[in-house]
């Protein structure tokens, strides 16, 4: 195929916990009016597939991409039934649920799904005393979790810790976990939307879940939990290159890698990879991407798909901008 950077469709989720903070602090434009919490920057998940908007390629679904050249796509030897990254800007102006993904394991014993969901919050902004809760204490065991999380006595049974900008929280399938309120992430994580709630509202729009059925999605979430999985962090800190680039691996695992790169002032630099990319422009100024013949830019809170066929790009301007792939060579 030929193949060029790939601008693709988002989903906007309007759920109660959101705010204005994609728009406000990210300067993303063309969101709807009232709450964002979330917009899929790039996704191949059931009924949330994003579509090329420009170039040949528009109108073409991601996951027809994939079958198509998934080598010329993803990288060479690379075969799957769906693009296996998806990425994702949240505003927890409101605190999340707290909820858990699957792992793999439990999502296909439990769910018949390929995988699961670990993921990595990259925090972007966040008020002071911004926390997170995210795995659960160690003397707890399955019963006193599930008497806990019943009476939403969140704190008496998870660990609570602080966050700031720059920190990345890594989160393994099956830590139960939320962060909010004040806090504004970009996230990466495995292709999946399986997922299950221990909150006694409905996320899209606040309404009570019944009794019987929230007891039900507990005991489902706890099926799916796994109460000695622990999330790491780090902190983002490092010194710049000689360009003037500070180049900061954010967060590695099995499943993808996620690094920053940031400058002070205008540059030019370029990025050699043998795996698609997610680019993703967090800050700074509007860049000019050139890659494989073609240019364009990449405005704030925005988003391109790099083929691993383009092999190398160039980027001008003031960066602030995330490089997501998989493991290995980047």
């Amino acid at each position: 195929m030929d193949w060029y950077p790939l601008r693709l469709s988002t989903s906007v989720k309007q759920h109660v916990f959101g705010g204005r903070a994609i728009a406000d602090v990210l300067g993303r434009s063309g969101l709807p009016d009232g709450p964002v919490a979330e917009t899929w920057e790039v996704s191949d998940v059931d009924g949330e597939v994003g579509v090329v908007q420009e170039g040949p390629l528009a109108g073409t679904p991601l996951r027809d991409l994939v079958a198509r050249d998934p080598e010329g796509l993803v990288g060479a030897g690379w075969r799957g039934s769906r693009f296996p990254i998806l990425t994702k800007f949240i505003d927890g102006t409101g605190a999340l649920p707290v909820h858990v993904h699957p792992d793999d394991e439990a999502a296909r014993r439990l769910r018949g799904q390929e995988n699961g969901k670990t993921e990595a919050w990259l925090v972007l902004a966040a008020e002071p005393g911004a926390s997170v809760l995210c795995g659960v204490r160690p003397d707890v065991g399955e019963e006193r979790l599930r008497e806990a999380l019943l009476a939403d006595r969140f704190d008496d049974v998870l660990v609570r810790f602080p966050v700031a900008a720059g920190d990345t929280v890594l989160v393994p399938g099956g830590t139960v976990h939320s962060f909010g309120p004040g806090t504004l992430v970009h996230e990466i994580e495995q292709t999946s939307d399986l997922q299950q709630h221990a909150m006694g509202w409905q996320m899209e729009d606040g309404s009570p879940v019944p009794a019987d059925e929230r007891a039900a999605n507990v005991d489902a979430l706890l099926r799916e939990a796994r109460l000695e999985r622990r999330p790491s962090v780090r902190d983002g800190a490092g010194p710049a290159d000689e360009d003037g680039v500070r180049r900061v691996v954010c967060c590695e695992s099995a499943y993808f890698v996620l690094h920053r790169w940031r400058s002070g002032a205008p540059v030019a630099v370029a990025r050699e990879f043998t795996t698609a990319q997610v680019l993703t422009n967090v800050g700074g100024g509007e860049v000019a991407v050139r890659s494989g013949g073609w240019s364009g830019t990449l405005p704030r809170a925005s988003t391109l798909l790099l083929p691993a066929a383009l092999g190398r790009v160039e980027l001008e301007g003031v960066l602030d901008v995330l490089w997501g792939h998989l493991p290995g060579a980047g």
